[in-house]
Formats: structure tokens, C-alpha cells, sequence
């Protein structure tokens, strides 16, 4: 039994339990994409059905991760095929552990809120934009928003984070950035800004059928 409700894998050299961050990475992606999903049929269908659905899958995968054993997690497994060949990237279990109690408190409140009240409200819609804030951190940065208050919370130094971040140590050169790199993304959010200005009203015209094929289509369909 103890085998089976467990928190994170004994890996020979590491004193404590961990997970492998690069499979959390991959799982962390594909609910990133099926909340943003489910979030965007709202806002452009206000149809909250795929959402529902979203939120209950969501909850229930962390609940198993949390209260279970991340190792019968759905969205974990995929993740597991998906990074098979890629070589282990190991993190402590207990600032994941901490930061999905965080996911489990969101993800309930809002299959609360949203499917057995059936309502939505700003509540929900910020839980929402957390919730796609953390996945998006961990899947594309690599970085645990949540692990990030568990040594502000327990008051002990978090083991084994991912890329050694809770380790001090100065930075290769190919890490730092200089200051033409940062006037370069200056510049760069510059003419995003003036691309919208000033081509606004250009790059809102729907662009016409190349080859006439929707025309053939319709005139077929009408014959």
C-alpha cells in the first residue's frame, strides 16, 4: 500500500523523494493547452461546456498527483511517454507537493464555482488567468511559481530545484545578458507597438481567396 500512496520516486543519490521535472514540464504544457483552449471558447463562444470539462479533468489529475501518487497521474503518464528518451532531470518532491496543493485550492474552487453552482465571475476569471500563468511558467521557463512560497512558508531551503535555482552560484557567460540585449528588446516591443499603430486599419482587411477555391466551392454547392 505504501507503495502505491506515495509522494515522489527514491532515486539512488538523492536523500529526500523526487520527480522528474521534465515530464511535469511536458504535463504542465498539455493542461496549459486544454485550459487555453476551453478559456478561448468562452471569451469568443460563450460556451462554458469544453471549460467544464477542463476544470474537472484538472482537478481531478492534481487530486491523484496530491493525494495519490503523481506516478497514476494522468497527465503525468503522457508527459512520461512523451520525455521517455530525454535523461532525467530530478527536483524534490516536497516544493512540488506544496505547490500542487496550490493547484488542488484553485482547481476547486473553481469546479465549485463554475460547475456545481454553474456561474461565473471575476473569481473565476482570475483563478483562470493564474491557473494559465503557472502552467505556462513551468511548461515554457521550467520555472514552479508555486515552489517559489515554499521557503517563504516552511522557512527551510527547497532541495533539488530545477537548473540548481536554489543554489547560489554565479553566472557563465552565456547566461548573462548586456545592455544592447535589453535595448534590443526595447526596441523590439517599440515596433510591436508601432506595428499596431500605424498598420491597424491595413492588417485588419481579411485577406482575399489566392487561388478563388471557397468561390469554385459555393458555385458548385449551388448548382
Amino acid at each position: 500500500m505504501k507503495k502505491v500512496i506515495k509522494f515522489g520516486e527514491d532515486v539512488e543519490g538523492y536523500n529526500i523523494p523526487v520527480l522528474n521535472e521534465r515530464e511535469i514540464r511536458a504535463a504542465a504544457g498539455i493542461l496549459f493547452v486544454m485550459m487555453f483552449l476551453s478559456i478561448l471558447t468562452v471569451i469568443f463562444k460563450q460556451d462554458f461546456t469544453m471549460l467544464k470539462y477542463a476544470v474537472t479533468i484538472f482537478l481531478t489529475d492534481i487530486v491523484v498527483r496530491v493525494f495519490v501518487n503523481p506516478r497514476f497521474s494522468p497527465s503525468l503518464i503522457i508527459g512520461r511517454l512523451v520525455v521517455s528518451n530525454q535523461t532525467p532531470e530530478y527536483v524534490g518532491a516536497q516544493q512540488k507537493k506544496f505547490a500542487w496543493y496550490i493547484g488542488v485550492t484553485l482547481a476547486l474552487i473553481m469546479f465549485v464555482l463554475l460547475v456545481v453552482v454553474n456561474s461565473y465571475s471575476p473569481i473565476t476569471g482570475i483563478i483562470c488567468l493564474i491557473c494559465l500563468i503557472f502552467l505556462f511558467f513551468e511548461s515554457a521557463f521550467g520555472i514552479c511559481l508555486g515552489c517559489k512560497f515554499y521557503s517563504l512558508v516552511y522557512k527551510e531551503k527547497a532541495q533539488y530545484c530545477p537548473g540548481e535555482v536554489c543554489d547560489v552560484k554565479s553566472k557563465q557567460d552565456i547566461q548573462k545578458t548586456t545592455w544592447p540585449q535589453i535595448l534590443i528588446v526595447v526596441a523590439f516591443i517599440v515596433f510591436i507597438i508601432l506595428l499596431v499603430v500605424l498598420f491597424q486599419d491595413t492588417l485588419k482587411e481579411p485577406p482575399f481567396d489566392l487561388f478563388g477555391l471557397e468561390t469554385a466551392t459555393k458555385a458548385s454547392g449551388n448548382q
